[in-house]
């Protein structure tokens, strides 16, 4: 694994950490009034063709990276119509 390789993956890493206490913060408050579902919802898209893009290019933190904030993403967008 190239230099490149490793800063790609560290900066999946933080970039999909990023929504963790959101999704955190949610689930626990149980609340989903301020959570824009046109805003998750159309970030969900682009994440979703960023994952189609890694899966076609063999890129491993573009595949992690986007695979499981895509999973945050739903997991958001699931709570928001269960919390509503």
């Amino acid at each position: 694994m190239d230099s490149v390789e490793i800063l790609g993956l560290v900066a999946a890493t933080l970039t999909t950490a990023a929504f963790v206490p959101q999704v955190y913060k949610t689930w626990k408050k149980k609340s989903v009034e301020d959570i824009s579902l046109t805003m998750y919802t159309v970030l969900l898209i682009g994440v979703l063709l960023w994952l189609v893009y890694g899966v076609n290019i063999n890129s491993l933190p573009v595949i992690l990276a986007n695979g499981i904030t895509s999973a945050l993403l739903i997991l958001m967008i699931i709570m928001k119509f269960k919390y509503k």
